[in-house]
This record gives C-alpha cells, sequence and structure tokens, in this order.
C-alpha cells in the first residue's frame, strides 16, 4: 500500500511539473525564442548552401590529394552544419509544442467559462418560460411590460445560441490544435531520428578521409595512380553498362509503359534543383547521354521513395558508379533507383515501403563528383539485372531499360 502512495504522489509531481514546465515561458517570450530559433536555422541552412556551393566547384578544378581531403573536409564541415540544423529544429519543434500546450490549456478554460455561461443561461431560460406567452399578458399589468417581458426570454435564448455557437468554435480550435500537438511530436521524433542518423553519416565520412589518406599514403604520386587505376575501371564499367541497357533498349517496346502522366512519381526529395536531366550530355560522363536524373542537394539530406513499393535491392559499389544505393519495384512495372547515397541502412531488401516514405539520405558515395547529390534512375521493371560487372568488385550494379523520370514526376512534362 505504501509503495502504490509513494508511486501516486509521484505521478502526481511529474504531472504537476509537466503543468508547470509548460507555464514556465509566457506565450510571447515562447514567441520571441520560436523566432529566434527560425533566424538560426536560416543562418545554419544558408552556410550550408554555401558549402554545397563551394563543392560544385570542386568539379572546375584539378584533381589533387590536398584538393581532395579539402574537399571531404568541406564534406564534413557541411554534415556538421546539417547536424546543428537538426539540433536548432529539435528545440524549436519543442518550444512549438509547449506553445501548443498552452494554447490548449487556454482554449479548455474559455470552453470551461462558455459551459458555466451556457449552464447560466439555460438555469434562467427555463425559470422564465414555463409561462405561456398568453400568461405572460395576462399577469402584466401593461402591454409594455409584457412585450418587455417577452422579449427578454428571446433574447436570453438568442444569448444561449450565441454561447453555444462560440463553444462550438473553441471546440474546433481545441480539436485543431491537439491535432498540431500531435503532428509536432511526430515531427520532433523524426528529426530526432534524422540527428542520430547524420551522425552516423559524419562518422563515416571522416573514415572515408582517414581510408584515403592510409591508401594514398598521403603521397600526391600514389594518389594520382590510385585515381588513374579508378577512372580506368570506372570507364570500363560504364561501357559495360551502356552496352548492357542500348540492348535491352531494342528489344523493348515503349507501349509497355505506364501513360505518361505528371504525378504518378513524387519527387524524391523536398525542393528540387535538377542539376542533370536524363539524356543530357556532359563530360562528366565522358560525353555520353546520362542514364538517369541528378539532383543537387547537400550530403545527408532525406530522400523519399517516389511510389508505393518494394525494396528489391540495397547494394554498395564502393567507388564505382552508383556506391551506396537503394532499388524499388513500383506496382506500375516501373522502378527507381536512388543512388550515390551517404546512408541506405534504413531499410532491408523486400520492406514494403510507402510514396513520401524515408528510404536514406542523399550523399556522393560512387563514382560521382564532390558535391551532395541525389542520382533518380527509373526503370522499366521487368527488364531490370543486378550483375556483377567483371571490370569490378563492386557488388550487384542495377541494369536496365531506363525511363525519363521527368515523364511522370509532378510538372515533369511541363518543365522541358
Amino acid at each position: 500500500m505504501k509503495i502504490f502512495y509513494k508511486i501516486f504522489l509521484f505521478s502526481v509531481f511529474c504531472f504537476l511539473f509537466s503543468v508547470l514546465a509548460v507555464s514556465a515561458a509566457t506565450p510571447q517570450e515562447l514567441k520571441e525564442s520560436i523566432g529566434q530559433k527560425t533566424q538560426e536555422l536560416q543562418k545554419i541552412n544558408a552556410q550550408i548552401q554555401e558549402a554545397q556551393k563551394s563543392l560544385e566547384e570542386t568539379k572546375e578544378k584539378g584533381a589533387t590529394l590536398k584538393k581532395e581531403v579539402d574537399k571531404i573536409n568541406t564534406q564534413i564541415n557541411q554534415i556538421n552544419l546539417s547536424v546543428r540544423a537538426s539540433e536548432i529544429l529539435i528545440e524549436k519543434t519543442g518550444l512549438e509544442i509547449d506553445s501548443a500546450q498552452n494554447d490548449i490549456v487556454e482554449i479548455g478554460e474559455k470552453i470551461d467559462i462558455q459551459k458555466r455561461g451556457v449552464s447560466e443561461l439555460l438555469k434562467e431560460l427555463q425559470q422564465k418560460s414555463s409561462e405561456t406567452p398568453l400568461v405572460i399578458f395576462l399577469k402584466n399589468k401593461s402591454l409594455a411590460e409584457s412585450v418587455f417581458e417577452v422579449q427578454g426570454l428571446t433574447d436570453l435564448s438568442g444569448n444561449l445560441s450565441n454561447k453555444i455557437a462560440e463553444m462550438r468554435t473553441l471546440k474546433t480550435r481545441l480539436g485543431e490544435k491537439i491535432n498540431e500537438l500531435s503532428n509536432k511530436k511526430l515531427d520532433k521524433e523524426e528529426e530526432n531520428f534524422n540527428l542520430k542518423n547524420k551522425k552516423i553519416i559524419t562518422e563515416d565520412i571522416k573514415k572515408d578521409k582517414q581510408s584515403l589518406l592510409t591508401t594514398t599514403k598521403n603521397q600526391e604520386k600514389v594518389y594520382q595512380q590510385t585515381l588513374s587505376d579508378l577512372e580506368k575501371k570506372q570507364s570500363a564499367i560504364s561501357d559495360e553498362i551502356e552496352f548492357t541497357e542500348d540492348e535491352l533498349r531494342r528489344s523493348f517496346d515503349p507501349a509497355l509503359l505506364p501513360l505518361k502522366r505528371p504525378g504518378i512519381l513524387a519527387w524524391p526529395v523536398l525542393n528540387p534543383r535538377i542539376t542533370q536531366k536524363f539524356g543530357e550530355i556532359s563530360r562528366l560522363y565522358r560525353g555520353k547521354p546520362h542514364n538517369g536524373m541528378d539532383f543537387g542537394t547537400p550530403i545527408g539530406t532525406a530522400i523519399f521513395s517516389a511510389d508505393d513499393g518494394e525494396i528489391t535491392a540495397i547494394g554498395n559499389n564502393g567507388r564505382y558508379q552508383y556506391g551506396k544505393y537503394v532499388l524499388i519495384k513500383h506496382n506500375n512495372n516501373l522502378a527507381t533507383l536512388y543512388a550515390h547515397l551517404s546512408y541506405n541502412s534504413l531499410l532491408k531488401k523486400g520492406d514494403l515501403v510507402k510514396k513520401g516514405q524515408l528510404i536514406g539520405y542523399s550523399g556522393n558515395t560512387g563514382y560521382a563528383i564532390g558535391r551532395g547529390h541525389l542520382h533518380l534512375g527509373l526503370y522499366w521493371e521487368p527488364s531490370i539485372r543486378l550483375q556483377n560487372l567483371p571490370n569490378c568488385n563492386c557488388g550487384l550494379v542495377p541494369i536496365g531499360v531506363t525511363i525519363d523520370p521527368l515523364d511522370y514526376l509532378p510538372g515533369g512534362l511541363a518543365a522541358r
């Protein structure tokens, strides 16, 4: 019994502490704190974009070991900024939760006041409406007194209707605030999840830097030889992929594809910025058409599934081709590939995903330039092969009939 009593007292203490914690800051103070966090977040995001711009400029410079190390240091700085952005966002969301809780308490108090008002009006109306209009006219000495009493009843009835309408409005606002509070709590949980994964990405990039310095023995000559070997192997891999995909395309009937319609797929990143379109020819691809679409996005940016589907492969090609990737089969004979990820261990093969579900984070793994970006590949799903290529020891590589993602993305056809 004593133990139960102690537990009860502890629960009451926790409840009172939470109420006091919410009311510790005034609504105005919370509003100001939220504004400050918003400004901090904007500043950090501007620094992240500046780092992204710096990384994009590295593709115009010659490759040296020093520049490669500087690039990795910039990546580490960028993901550290992203970690800090997540921390600030969590703090800001916590303040917004406090504000929503305050609003809920305030609205609840107003509803209680309205309830008391309605109750008092009902009592008064019951007392005064027990007599019929005829009785009222007969009992009063003058017509004016009778009219005045009837008008009083009408006014009471009108006030009651107004009180009930106001209470309904308050209850609607209360429901909206409760939903807002619930969503904010989910947002905070999701950002805590992102924060944990961004810290893992940071450690992975640091390990890559150490591996580079160890492999090259911190010598420019060794680095240049390693880079030359990498480029030769990558060239051979690209040729083999292109040859196989061309062969598959020759025997492919485009009529089998779903009707081209914007919105079948969703954008895989928030605020998408296309840096390389499908079929676009660039010296980065040795003058060959690009077999996907690239989105410029800082390392550690959340990547989402473009449609409902099933994870058919999660792989890592190392420093070759797609690096860390996720391949998803959809229900319309299409499949999407998300490549050059910094983290792809959220799910496993066979998992079912929903459109808009988090599946990984952008990076620059595989054969990619220094900036963070996402390579989105769209395939005719029945044509996909996962092949071990003879020119590299880089695991399974997705190969198939590629399609322009803009045919199916929101506003895609109009974006051409």
